[in-house]
C-alpha cells in the first residue's frame, strides 16, 4: 500500500480579488486533512472508495468531468501509463466539504503524491501543483489556483495569479480561531457571481479588488516583521471589502461579530463565502474564550490553528 496526505487551508487575505491579479495570503491547516491509499488488487478495474462524500465503484463508471477520474487519468497521461494495474484507492478527510478549507485540492494533492510514489514516479511540488490546478478547473470554474499552492507546498504563501509562488515565514506566530457556519457553499457560484458584478461594471470592481490587494501587501509586511498587532484591523477591513462584493452571508457575518465581541482582535470569512468558515485573529490566551462565544452563537464546529 502507498499513502499520501494532504493539510487543509485557509485564506488569511485576499480572496475574490485574487482571480483579478490582486495578492492573496494563505496556510496549510494540519488539523484536519485528507489521506489517500492506493493497493494493489486482483478485481479488474480501479475501485474509488470515498466515503465523507458516499463514493464506492468503479472510476471509469464516474462521468469523465468527475474530479477524482480528471485527476488519476491526468496523472496517467503524465506518467505515460496506458494500462494502468488493478487499483484499489480509499479516500478519508477529515476536511468538511464546502466550507472553504480547501477539501477538493487536498483530495486531488493527496491523489497525485499516493498514485505518483505507488508507479515509483514521485512527482516534485511543481508537478503536483500543475496537475491539481487542472482539476481545481472543475471544481471552481475559473480558480486562482490559491488553494491547491498552498496545499502542494504545506507552508504559508504569498500569492498572486500567474506568477512565482512565494512561501514564507511569519516574523512571530499567531493564532487564528476557524469558525464553520454549518452551511456548504460552493465556491464555483461565489467566484461567477462576482464575475458578473465585475463584467457589469469593471471599473468600479476593480478599485475594490485594489482596495483588497492593499490590504494584503500591508497584512504580508505585518506578518512577516512580526507585527501581528496590525493584523486585526486589516481583517475586519477585508471582510467588510468582501460584504461589499456580496460574498458574506448573515452566518458569517454573525460569527464574525460574535468573535470580535468575545475579545478577538479582527474577523472575516474565509474562502468563497456564503457559507463555509469565518476566521479570527486571537491572542493565545483568548482563543478559547472566542472559540466557546462562536460555539454558542450557532458555529458547528471550531479549530484553533497557529501560524508559525
Amino acid at each position: 500500500m502507498t499513502s499520501a496526505t494532504a493539510p487543509g487551508k485557509i485564506i488569511l487575505f485576499g480572496e475574490h480579488a485574487v482571480v483579478y491579479g490582486q495578492p492573496a495570503l494563505a496556510a496549510p491547516v494540519t488539523q484536519v486533512f485528507t489521506a489517500v491509499d492506493v493497493t494493489d488488487t486482483l478485481r479488474a478495474g480501479i475501485e474509488v472508495e470515498a466515503p465523507a462524500v458516499g463514493l464506492h465503484g468503479e472510476l471509469r463508471a464516474l462521468p469523465l468531468a468527475h474530479p477524482l477520474r480528471s485527476t488519476v487519468e491526468s496523472l496517467f497521461r503524465a506518467l505515460s501509463i496506458v494500462s494502468p494495474p488493478y487499483l484499489k484507492i480509499t479516500i478519508t478527510s477529515s476536511i468538511p466539504v464546502a466550507s472553504g478549507l480547501g477539501s477538493g485540492a487536498a483530495v486531488s494533492v493527496a491523489l497525485i503524491r499516493a498514485l505518483s510514489a505507488h508507479f515509483g514516479h514521485a512527482l516534485d511540488d511543481a508537478q503536483v501543483n500543475a496537475l491539481a490546478y487542472e482539476t481545481e478547473k472543475l471544481h471552481h470554474g475559473t480558480p486562482s489556483g490559491i488553494d491547491n499552492t498552498v496545499i502542494t507546498y504545506g507552508r504559508p504563501v504569498y500569492f498572486v495569479r500567474g506568477e512565482l509562488t512565494e512561501t514564507f515565514e511569519p516574523g512571530a506566530p499567531f493564532s487564528i480561531v476557524i469558525g464553520d457556519t454549518g452551511v456548504s457553499a460552493l465556491t464555483k457560484e461565489s467566484v461567477g457571481d462576482v464575475r458578473k458584478l465585475w463584467e457589469a461594471d469593471k471599473k468600479r470592481w476593480e478599485k475594490v479588488f485594489a482596495k483588497v490587494g492593499k490590504v494584503t501587501k500591508r497584512a504580508t509586511a505585518a506578518i512577516e516583521t512580526g507585527k501581528i498587532d496590525k493584523l486585526g484591523a486589516l481583517m475586519d477591513e477585508n471582510h467588510a471589502l468582501l460584504q461589499a462584493m456580496t460574498v458574506s452571508s448573515p452566518e458569517l457575518d454573525k460569527l464574525v461579530l460574535m468573535a470580535r465581541a468575545a475579545g478577538a482582535d479582527g474577523a472575516k470569512l474565509s474562502g468563497g463565502g456564503r457559507g463555509g468558515n469565518m476566521i479570527a485573529l486571537v491572542r493565545p490566551e483568548r482563543a478559547e474564550k472566542v472559540a466557546s462565544a462562536l460555539l454558542a452563537a450557532g458555529a458547528r464546529s471550531t479549530i484553533t490553528t497557529i501560524i508559525t
